[in-house]
Parts: C-alpha cells; sequence; structure tokens
C-alpha cells in the first residue's frame, strides 16, 4: 500500500500500564500502540511452515465465543475498520513466500469475523486490496484475486450459517470476470442477513471512494437533479461506498505491524474515529489483539470536536 504519512509530529505520554503508550494525532483522533507478544522457537516455526502449505484453514469452531471479561456489550464499537498489514514480513521471517503470508492472514481474518459476531460488533471493514497494490508484480496480485476467490467459495457456507453479509467496496470493474460474478452471488445470498456486515476493500482507496463520489453528484448537478449549492456532507457521505451499511463511519480501526498511517484508508469516514496500532504483523494478530484493541477503545471518551 502506499505511505500516506500524517503531516505532523506525534507526541507521547506514559500511561499508567508500563507496557502501553498511547499516541495522540489530536484531539480528535487518538491511537495507541503496544507491543509484540511471541515466542517462535525452532519446533513452532517449522509447525507454521508445514500448516502454511494448506490453500485456506481457518477456525472450524462453531460455538459461540463468550464476551470475554473486562469488556462491556454496550460499550462496543458498532463499526470496526481493520488495516490487515504485515503477511508480507510475516512470511519472509520464516522464510517463505509472500503467499505463505498471505494465506496465514486469511485465517487471521476469518477468526476475527467470527469473533467480531459473536460480540456484537455490528459492522467490519477489512482493507484487503488497494488500488496501489496493482502496481506489484503480476504473480503476487494474481495470488491475491486467486486467494480473496477460493476464500470467498471456501468459507460461503460458514457464512450463511452465520448470517453475515458481505458486500465488496472498491473498484470492482478491474477485478477478473470470474471474481466479480463470485462477488455478485455472495452479496445477493447474504443481502438479507443481519449478524454482522463484513465490508471487504478490494481495488480500494479512499481517495477513489471520494473521488467517486464527487463525480456521481456532478451527474447530478448536470442533470439538473440538484444544485451546486445542495452539496453539503451528508450528499457526499451518501455516496461514499460504505453508505451501504448500517453504520458507515467506523468508531474503531486497527492497524497491525507497527506502521502509524492509514495508508489511503476510508480518508472521509475516518474523521472522528480512535485508532488503535499494533505491533504484531497481521497473521499474528487474532483474539487477544483484538481484545487489547477494543478495550483501549472502551476506555476512550469519544470527542467530536477540538478541546
Amino acid at each position: 500500500m502506499q505511505s500516506l504519512h500524517l503531516p505532523f509530529p506525534v507526541p507521547f505520554y506514559q500511561t499508567p500500564t508500563p507496557q502501553k503508550r498511547k499516541l495522540f494525532l489530536s484531539p480528535d483522533v487518538r491511537i495507541q500502540t503496544r507491543p509484540i507478544h511471541r515466542l517462535l522457537g525452532a519446533k513452532t516455526d517449522v509447525a507454521v511452515k508445514q500448516e502454511d502449505t494448506t490453500v485456506v484453514s481457518t477456525a472450524e469452531s462453531t460455538e459461540p465465543e463468550p464476551l470475554p471479561e473486562g469488556l462491556r456489550r454496550d460499550l462496543m464499537p458498532r463499526h470496526v475498520a481493520v488495516i490487515m498489514d504485515g503477511n508480507g514480513r510475516w512470511a519472509k521471517q520464516r522464510g517463505g513466500a509472500a503467499s505463505m503470508g498471505h494465506e496465514a492472514g486469511a485465517r487471521s481474518l476469518m477468526e476475527i469475523v467470527r469473533l467480531s459476531g459473536y460480540w456484537g460488533i455490528k459492522v467490519l471493514t477489512v482493507f484487503a486490496f488497494s488500488c496501489d497494490n496493482w502496481t506489484r508484480p503480476k504473480v503476487e496480485v494474481d495470488f491475491l484475486l486467486s486467494l480473496f476467490e477460493r476464500t470467498l467459495k471456501a468459507e460461503m457456507d460458514k457464512f450463511v450459517r452465520e448470517g453475515v453479509r458481505i458486500s465488496v467496496i472498491g473498484d470492482s470493474s478491474r477485478l477478473p470476470e470470474s471474481l466479480q460474478k463470485l462477488i455478485n452471488e455472495v452479496e445477493e445470498t447474504t443481502k438479507n442477513y443481519s449478524k454482522l456486515h463484513l465490508l471487504v476493500a478490494v481495488s480500494y482507496s479512499g481517495k477513489y471512494d471520494v473521488v467517486k463520489a464527487c463525480k456521481n453528484i456532478a451527474r447530478r448537478v448536470k442533470d439538473g437533479v440538484i444544485e451546486p449549492e445542495d452539496i453539503n456532507e451528508s450528499l457526499i457521505e451518501q455516496e461514499l461506498e460504505t453508505n451501504c451499511s448500517e453504520f458507515p463511519s467506523p468508531d474503531l480501526l486497527i492497524r497491525t505491524s507497527g506502521e502509524l498511517r492509514i495508508s489511503n484508508f476510508l480518508l472521509w469516514q475516518l474523521a472522528y474515529t480512535e485508532l488503535f496500532f499494533a505491533e504484531e504483523l497481521w497473521p499474528d494478530f487474532g483474539k487477544d489483539g483484538l481484545v487489547e484493541a477494543i478495550t483501549s477503545y472502551q476506555q476512550r471518551q469519544r470527542r467530536y470536536d477540538v478541546d
């Protein structure tokens, strides 16, 4: 993904918990980082490599996942967005190809989807493939799109069984025809489910989303449907791709791999979102990571102004 660097310094202050630190971008948007907790010995690495030879293998548990102690259901973020970063580095650390990391990342995603549904999160938006990712080597791009297609097929029964609605946002016109057809089928099959709405951003960027919204509004002005004076924030938001969900703007954004930027993701929608940055690479981010991110969110006071 193309880096989107923050244009101002980020001061630190120490929290009561010695192993955590919080970062403040502004009074509107707060972020937190946390240290990685991994112990990977030689035997563990071997086991991971053997497991990663499977194309897609997700958790098969069908038991409901109780809300972890300390989390409050009434304070649960309604919409969580995730930048799933670090698959390639995860594979490189283990001497494997990037494809191994992407497969492991797909398994992590399905675990987060499962937990989100059980814990009362209503919308989960994940950055699966950026517009900028088209510049990656063709073999990697082809693998990523193929993995997405295979994962949709493999997990379709689980989505139906668990009441997960699927929507794909982004410039789908650039996707292979077989994948476009599958996306249409999955969206149509799951459109009436409401336990969790999973938005998968593919061939997406925040800039693309805003430009597309502006073009749609410009056409309406040209056709005489609206006047330029009618254009306001609400009208623009109605044209953004996340407007397909009940809660278009995320309450919480999680980014893994220790990178402190939002990389052209949901630029308009993140205006007042709480940000959480984890050190773990995405394949290592699981239940404990999600619990810590939500705990951090529930300890904050949401603000929508500058103090």
